[in-house]
């Protein structure tokens, strides 16, 4: 990446000079060391505030509520167009391509944009617990279910903490008749989790042979669109807002 190079190109820069000042090659090793580690620092810091100005648009312009399905997808557009812009620095640092690919990928999933999604989440970064748990139920809804657990095994592996991407997993599980996988996956979920009421609760829902209600991840189980919210208000006032999903 452009900003490892130039950060290294600078850290033998400094390492020269001390040589040339009269000292041994040794001797400037620590300074080019501080140089490169410091230029390094520098440059990613401009990227991430560059890309963290392209969030910021982003999110603000999401925050309204849509008036329409319409209104709602040509802001998704905007945003991806916005997004898009940060391609641009993915050579420049690590991990910055991954990332923007895994924010488009959950956007357009949330117009039900699935093939669009499905191109950006195989290019997004696996750190992105909730764009793998978009990718897995984007899986499930395409009946590709080896594909569908690969998803979820990579969100529940980042996203270990957070509760939702177990619940969505194991939902996914019980509507192909996977119960027994699915009462492992939330066994694993609790096991991580041991003070997680609601996880410990969708376990022991399972386990009576009841239904796994996911009334308690609301609002975020909506984002996943794989089942309707039970009141669909109208589209002029009063519906859901649009949620842009960052990964902690």
């Amino acid at each position: 990446m452009y900003n490892l190079l130039i950060s290294l190109a600078v850290g033998i820069v400094v390492a020269l000079l001390v040589k040339l000042a009269g000292f041994s090659l040794w001797a400037g090793l620590i300074p080019g060391i501080i140089a490169l580690v410091g230029t390094f620092v520098l440059l990613a810091r401009r990227v991430a505030g560059r890309i963290q100005a392209l969030m910021t648009v982003v999110q603000q312009d999401l925050q309204s509520q849509p008036t329409s399905q319409k209104d709602a997808q040509s802001k998704v557009d905007r945003a991806v167009k916005t997004l898009e812009q940060g391609l641009v620095y993915d050579k420049w640092q690590f991990l910055v391509g991954p990332e923007i690919h895994a924010q488009i990928g959950m956007l357009k999933y949330m117009v039900k944009d699935l093939d669009g999604a499905k191109s950006h989440f195989e290019k997004a970064s696996s750190r992105n617990y909730m764009a793998k748990a978009m990718q897995g139920a984007l899986y499930y809804q395409r009946k590709d279910f080896p594909a569908m657990k690969a998803a979820f095994e990579a969100a529940v592996k980042s996203g270990k903490k957070e509760s939702i991407v177990w619940a969505v997993y194991a939902w996914c599980l019980l509507q192909n008749k996977e119960k027994d996988d699915a009462l492992r996956v939330l066994a694993r979920g609790v096991e991580e989790n041991p003070k997680d009421e609601k996880l410990k609760a969708s376990l022991a829902q399972l386990q009576n042979d009841k239904r796994l209600k996911m009334k308690p991840y609301e609002p975020m189980w909506w984002q996943f669109g794989l089942e309707a919210p039970p009141m669909m208000p109208p589209m002029g006032g009063g519906g859901r807002r649009m949620q842009f999903i960052t990964r902690r």
